[in-house]
């Protein structure tokens, strides 16, 4: 029978676990047997520098914090080896990666994952997996919308150097539109020109 620090050492670590899951957007559950120290490192560097918290857990541990957070149909692929990745902010990040580097190592596999609070299964995981890292996809939204940004910008400048909305192009409609009545002035005057000199 465990000593009473001892029990209270696992609670604390599944309350930790529970916590974790709950906070996170999406979270990857992973075999990492056959892998080598060197790897190992190299993984969970890549792993840290996207902001995704990697750990090896205890399947029992981690089938009590997920009855708690309502994740227990992850349950029947806790055997063996065990690593739990989750990210607070990015949904594809964790299965990027360590899709990524399963396909380099034969023993590496990907258990079950969830999103959102809910157990996915691996097409939605292989399918995260297949996105562009946050900075690619922010470039390419930025690229789409910056022609007409930078058209709008130009406008606005063109503004800002008239002096001002009133002293831009509507004001040559207007000025177009007091030249009209003189011209008509003057078609008017020439019929009686015309009239004049044939009666002389």
């Amino acid at each position: 029978m465990p000593s009473k620090s001892a029990l209270e050492a696992k609670q604390a670590v599944v309350a930790e676990l529970a916590e974790r899951l709950k906070n996170s957007v999406m979270g990857v559950v992973v075999s990492y047997k056959g892998i080598n120290v060197e790897d190992d490192t190299k993984l969970r560097k890549e792993l840290r520098e996207n902001d995704v918290k990697y750990t090896v857990v205890k399947n029992t541990l981690l089938k009590r914090a997920n009855e708690q957070v309502g994740l227990s149909e992850m349950d029947s692929v806790l055997t063996g080896t065990t690593a739990l990745a989750t990210s607070d902010e990015d949904y594809a990040a964790a299965a990027r990666i360590l899709a990524n580097f399963a396909k380099s190592h034969d023993f590496f596999e990907i258990k079950s994952g969830y999103m959102d609070g809910a157990v996915v299964d691996l097409d939605v995981i292989n399918s995260l997996a297949k996105l562009p890292t946050r900075d690619v996809l922010l470039a390419n939204v930025l690229g789409a919308f910056q022609a007409p940004i930078s058209a709008f910008a130009r406008v606005i400048q063109a503004i800002v150097d008239e002096g001002g909305v009133e002293n831009c192009k509507p004001a040559e409609k207007e000025e177009a539109a007091e030249e009209a009545p003189a011209e008509e002035a003057k078609a008017e005057e020439a019929p009686a020109e015309e009239a004049k000199t044939d009666e002389a």
